[in-house]
């Protein structure tokens, strides 16, 4: 059986890991840019700053993932604690927001808890289907308006009325009132919620670290710098944007789902059809790097305010003392999102992201003069949106492309955000692999028309 791989991100690198694994030995990854990582890759610029895309962690729901992460990286690995905040109303809440309302001014936790508690006498969250409609239900109007509502408009930059609610399951921490009540009047924080409250790092080569580790395992099966432009379906061959083409016996795709929909041949209309409901966001992702030692512990915030452009910001240095030039250098990572429905200007993001740092006080005046450096990467697909026609999309599109021994998988092949984590990425091609050559059921993968909760 030969296999081909379009794509060297975290999918592509697992699927191509337990390949060499299994022993077996007809198989090739073919990737457009020159290095492995995709997404999850990280680069160093000459003053020595290392810069992620985007602020990633490294934590796992899976032993196998777990097993080759210690593995591979052995003790260059930091762990950190969590410590992540909202900066709104000039004061830093602890996340998530809805538990922690009482760093909030007085009328505003008294907006908050009153439509919570109408909110829960009077709305029911299974009732609805969209997101923004969930959020009215399930938070009430004060938590809604003040946080939930901006701040996931600037993560998603869609409406929170086009999402579906299914993609919630370990995302979205749920609200107890007399729990929320409980913490307002003895004056107490929930603080490190949610799946990813203890993390890895990697000590060397920011995030990509990882995956670098990863790559002499593929090394002899990898080829840089080739982009696949065409793939038919009928006769099974991809064509290379070099001029080259090869065969395959069973294709494993890690471009988006529309991109490989648009360059396959001998795929239904209405694959194609179904392919352009599928919606995206891209992102901005601006490095600063400042001549000062780290002014805080923090890893990350959450800004919902229009007082930034940015919805996140990591002190990236604060992950490992190898990311920044030295102790007396600091680095934050910010992200912004765009779409046609939240449009940003490219050419301005770097000073609007500085100005925002500094309106927040993320950043003193007196620090904004010492910036050595900035970076900036534009990432077209950074976020794939579970809008509420995306499942019956994707219902249309997989099984279709998987009668034709074709395979989409990974943070975009899959189109599944609920499975879009490096950990269930790379878990996606490891049972790619042990799928096609054993017959092995998939389980990190799912059809869409299976509910999140049933699983």
């Amino acid at each position: 059986m030969r296999i081909v791989i379009l794509g060297a991100g975290p999918t592509g690198l697992g699927a191509g890991y337990r390949l060499e694994e299994l022993g077996h030995e007809d198989w090739d990854i073919y990737e457009a840019a020159d290095h492995v990582g995709g997404l999850a890759a990280s680069h160093m610029d000459e003053h020595g700053f290392t810069y992620d895309i985007g602020g990633h962690v490294l934590f796992s729901h899976y032993p196998y993932f777990t097993d080759v992460f210690n593995r591979l990286m052995a003790s260059d690995v930091v762990t950190l604690q969590r410590e992540s905040w909202i900066r709104m109303m000039d004061r830093y809440v602890p996340y998530p927001f809805q538990n922690n309302i009482r760093h909030l001014p007085p009328e505003t936790v008294l907006e908050c808890l009153s439509g919570l508690i109408h909110a829960q006498r009077e709305l029911d969250p299974s009732a609805v289907q969209d997101f923004e409609s969930w959020i009215d239900a399930q938070f009430g109007a004060g938590i809604a308006r003040h946080f939930m509502k901006p701040y996931n408009f600037k993560v998603w930059a869609h409406p929170p009325s086009m999402m579906s609610k299914r993609w919630i399951a370990e995302r979205v921490s749920v609200i107890d009132v007399e729990h929320l009540l409980a913490n307002v009047l003895l004056e107490r924080d929930d603080l490190s919620w949610g799946p990813n409250n203890t993390f890895n790092f990697p000590l060397y080569g920011g995030t990509g670290g990882f995956y670098e580790r990863v790559r002499p395992f593929v090394e002899d099966h990898l080829h840089l710098n080739i982009a696949a432009t065409s793939v038919d379906a009928n006769a099974k061959i991809v064509y290379f944007s070099d001029g080259t083409s090869t065969n395959y016996d069973v294709l494993l795709s890690t471009l988006p789902l529309n991109i490989l929909t648009r360059i396959s041949e001998g795929i239904p209309d209405d694959v194609r059809s179904a392919a352009r409901k599928l919606s995206w966001s891209g992102g901005l992702f601006v490095g600063v790097g400042i001549a000062a030692p780290s002014p805080s512990e923090k890893c990350w915030l959450y800004f919902p305010e229009e007082t930034s452009p940015f919805y996140r910001v990591t002190y990236l240095s604060n992950y490992s003392p190898f990311i920044a030039p030295d102790a007396n250098h600091h680095l934050l990572l910010t992200e912004t999102s765009y779409s046609p429905y939240k449009p940003e200007n490219r050419d301005t993001i770097v000073q609007r992201t500085i100005d925002g740092l500094e309106v927040t006080g993320i950043i003193s005046p007196e620090n904004r003069k010492r910036i050595v450096a900035t970076d900036l990467t534009d990432v077209t697909y950074s976020y794939p949106i579970p809008t509420l026609d995306r499942d019956a999309a994707l219902d249309a599109i997989q099984p279709a492309l998987m009668r034709r021994d074709i395979y989409s998988r990974g943070r975009f092949g899959a189109w599944l955000y609920e499975i879009g984590n490096m950990d269930h990425s790379f878990m996606q091609g490891v049972e790619f692999s042990d799928h096609v050559l054993n017959g092995t059921p998939e389980t990190v993968w799912y059809p869409s028309s299976v509910a999140v909760g049933a699983r």
